[in-house]
Parts: C-alpha cells; sequence; structure tokens
C-alpha cells in the first residue's frame, strides 16, 4: 500500500506552525509497512484541496488528511472531500452529544457552529477523538482509502494510535507481523555512524536497518517482518547485537528514551543526587532534567553562577585558580562540579562553563566549553567541547554533552560505592 499525506491549513503554508502530524505519521506508516513518496500542504481553499486530492488518488492508495475539521468557516476538509466523492454530510449523534455535554460540562454556550464538528461523511467509520471534539473518518472505495484526522497533534496522534491504526492493520489483511526497534546514540555523527555499519545498510533486506539524524543525536530503526512475534524480535535482536558490538558505547537508549529520562533511570536506581553549577547554560542543564517527570527524586537544586564574582563569593570558587587558569578551564569547570556538590550535599555534582558564542570569553574561542563532574569516592573529571553552532544551539548541546558523559561514567563505575 501506497500513502500520501495531505496537511490542510493556511497556517502552515505561512510558517506560523510547522507540520509536526506528517512526521508522526509516517513514522507510524513505516510501521505497518505502508510506503509514504509523498507530503503535501494545501492552504483553507476547497479548490485547491480538490485538486491536491484528484493528484493524491493518481499516485497513492490510501490518503490521510490532518486539518481542517474545526468548528469555523475555514475548515473545508470533510466539505471538499464531501464534494469530490459526492458522500452527503451527516450528523453524528454520539459526536454531537460528546460536544455539547463538553461545553456543559464547562459551564460554556456552545455557539451552532461547534455542531458542525459532528457532521461526517455518509458511510464513513468515526473515529472517536477523545482528547478533543472533532471526530475522524475512515472510508473506503473501490479504489482508495480516505483517513480524516484532526490537526492538533494532541488529539490527532492519540487518535491515530488508537483509532485509526487498528483499522488500517484489518484494512491491509496483515498476516505478516512487522516489528521495530529504534536504537539512540550520542557522541557519535551519522556519517561516522553509517560507516561503522554499511557492511549492514548495503546487505540489508530482512530485518531492514534505517539511520536517522536530528538534534545532536542520531538513531538505528531496526524494522523486521515475519509470521509470529517472536520470530520478528530475535532477527531484530540478531542484527542489534551486531551494531552494539561496533558502536555500543555510544548507545544511551531506545526507542521513546531521551538522555534525561534515561539519566533519570540510572539516578533512580541507584538512588543517587545530584546537583549543578551552570555558567554558560544558565540553568538549562537543569531545566532539561526538570522537563522528565519524577527527576525531582534525584534533582536536588543548584546554582547560576555566570559571572566570576557569583562563582568565587556564592560558589566558593578559589579565585587564584582563575586567575590563573581562567574561568573557562578544566580546572573551573572541576572545582565548580566540586563545590556544588558540596553545598547541596549530594552524590553527583555538575559544572558547566564556557564561551557560548558568538564571542570567546575567558581568552577562549566561542564555542569552547568545559564539563566538570563530580562523583563520590573519585577525583572529579573533565571534559571539554569545541562547538560551532549558533550561541543557543551550543547551549543546548553543551547540555545534552553533559547528560551523554554523565551517564558514560555512571555506567563505567559498577564497582564505585555511592
Amino acid at each position: 500500500m501506497k500513502a500520501e499525506i495531505i496537511a490542510v491549513g493556511s497556517e502552515l503554508l505561512l510558517g506560523q506552525i510547522s507540520n509536526t502530524n506528517a512526521r508522526y505519521i509516517s513514522s507510524q506508516l513505516a510501521e505497518l509497512g505502508i510506503d509514504v513518496y509523498y507530503h503535501t500542504v494545501v492552504g483553507d481553499n476547497p479548490a485547491r484541496l480538490v485538486e491536491s486530492i484528484q493528484i493524491a488518488e493518481n499516485r497513492a492508495d490510501l490518503i490521510i488528511f490532518t486539518g481542517g475539521l474545526g468548528p469555523t468557516k475555514d475548515d473545508l476538509t470533510k466539505e471538499a472531500i464531501s464534494s469530490h466523492l459526492g458522500k452527503r454530510l451527516v450528523m453524528d449523534d454520539h459526536a454531537l452529544f460528546y460536544i455539547e455535554d463538553f461545553f456543559k460540562r464547562m459551564n460554556r454556550v456552545m455557539t451552532e457552529n461547534n455542531k458542525k464538528q459532528a457532521l461526517v461523511l455518509e458511510g464513513c467509520t468515526v473515529l472517536e477523538n477523545k482528547h478533543g471534539m472533532a471526530p475522524g473518518m475512515l472510508l473506503s472505495t473501490d479504489k482508495h482509502a480516505y483517513i480524516l484526522l484532526p490537526g492538533p497533534p494532541k488529539e490527532m496522534e492519540p487518535m491515530f494510535q488508537f483509532e485509526a491504526k487498528p483499522l488500517l492493520q484489518k484494512l491491509l489483511h496483515k498476516e505478516t507481523i512487522i516489528m521495530s526497534q529504534v536504537i539512540r546514540f550520542y557522541g557519535i555523527g551519522e556519517a561516522e555512524l553509517e560507516t561503522k555499519v554499511q557492511d549492514l545498510l548495503e546487505k540489508q533486506t530482512n530485518p531492514t536497518l534505517a539511520p536517522l539524524a536530528s538534534d545532536g543525536e542520531v538513531t538505528l530503526r531496526l524494522t523486521a517482518k515475519s509470521a509470529t512475534e517472536d520470530d520478528a524480535w530475535q532477527k531484530i535482536e540478531e542484527l542489534q547485537a551486531e551494531i552494539l558490538d561496533r558502536v555500543g558505547k555510544y548507545v544511551y537508549g531506545y526507542n521513546n528514551d531521551s538522555l534525561a529520562s534515561k539519566l533519570r533511570e540510572i539516578l533512580i536506581d541507584h538512588s543517587l543526587t545530584i546537583s549543578a553549577a551552570e555558567s554558560m547554560t544558565a540553568g538549562l542543564f537543569q531545566s532539561e532534567l526538570a522537563a522528565v517527570p519524577g527527576m525531582g527524586e534525584a534533582l536536588v537544586g543548584g546554582m547560576i553562577t555566570y559571572t566570576e564574582q557569583i562563582k568565587v563569593e556564592q560558589l566558593g570558587v578559589d579565585k587564584q585558580m582563575i586567575a590563573s587558569k581562567g574561568v573557562v578551564s578544566s580546572e573551573c569547570a572541576e572545582e565548580m562540579a566540586t563545590r556544588i556538590k558540596e553545598k547541596f550535599g549530594t552524590h553527583i555534582g555538575i559544572g558547566i562553563t564556557g564561551a557560548a558564542g558568538p564571542d570567546g570569553h575567558g581568552g577562549q574561542p566561542p564555542g569552547t566549553v568545559w564539563i566538570g563532574i563530580a562523583l563520590d569516592h573519585m577525583a572529579p573529571v573533565s571534559y571539554k567541547l569545541s562547538l560551532s553552532g549558533m550561541r543557543n544551539t551550543n547551549r543546548l548541546r553543551a547540555v545534552k554533552f553533559t547528560i551523554h558523559y554523565l551517564i558514560r561514567l555512571l555506567r563505567e563505575q559498577k564497582e564505585l560505592k555511592i
């Protein structure tokens, strides 16, 4: 089956929002073995939308729409499809009841145009919206299948996952099981990773292997097809073992893991607490950790020590050391980590100092970063980065590298009694 995704909304063309829906749906369709060859974005114009549908019908079996199901006049997706296919729009009583009940519970007056959201294509399978109001739809004809989904990702993603995806599996009449595993890497570039697994990429058949780079991270998606789930997983595990043998030291997690969530898992599993003294990142490291639910069990607190004066007077960094070594140095990063660890009484102390750019700092060129890590029962260690991105990109990368180095260090300290 070949699919095309049509995102509807002038706000997408104007650059006011990003088309994250197409990325999400494509990744989900890949797990079903459905190929996506085209992403289309069209504004709130019925004629151009119908034209886009006609083009898509010539090159895809499955056409998925996102957006344009709301209550306003510029929400035209189902009206355009209704006109194109000659299908009436009919009121879905269940959807209407849900919409009316929502307004009652919120103690708000429901305007008449909200009823428009409960209109569905005659003969379709209605997809329940448990996170919003407008229902989705799946309509099959002799030649094509059409899926209509709401635009907001918080509504679209669960609707696709729990309503549309099971129906698609039935529509495909698939007896073949398709399983996927994502391996997440940090500290290695996409080109280097690809070089190390080049022969595996060239000879791939089943399972397949697909690299992807984003936000300084690299992933490999392993996808296997088989008659049984156990056999599919066995194929994945065999290929995964070969990959880990080559580049396992760069792996930090799998599937939906993030660097911060993986660090939380390690900290909680070993009852470790952490604090941080941040200069160039100005609290970004702690913010990244705090974005993970449950991090409060490990993250005690920290300080933003942006100036030399604060480093000395509030954190307790030695003034003579700064005078001789500079604020952007391994010595300063290690002492920041040590002092914050002592001040907050944690098992781990982090010190981050550097020149984010565009100018240098402390006699060091822009992009120079020193990361200090202090652990119980061992001397502090430091890591140097030489980054070349824009200022805020460098700050975010410094945070991610800090988490990466900390995860790696903790994994190496299995015998450490902390």
